[in-house]
């Protein structure tokens, strides 16, 4: 898995899959969209508009897996 953002257009990706084919890009709303294989895979999540999205958190993101968490912070 790897996050990667850009700070010039503020959009976040969340990437599980390297993309091997075609994918679809499901719009789910104004801010946050899902591409997906024909399998049903879902290789990523884009984030518009990111620091917005993040407000309650002071515009950091949060990852925590098992006991521990970091923060990251997102400047555009």
């Amino acid at each position: 898995m790897k996050l990667s953002y850009d700070p010039k257009y503020n959009i976040g990706y969340l990437r599980f899959h390297e993309k091997s084919g075609p994918v679809t890009t499901l719009k789910i709303s104004e801010e946050m969209n899902i591409d997906i294989a024909p399998d049903g895979t879902v290789y990523g999540i884009e984030i518009l508009n990111a620091n917005e999205q993040l407000a309650q958190n002071q515009g950091k993101l949060i990852v925590e897996w098992v006991g521990q968490h970091r923060e990251i912070m997102l400047s555009a």
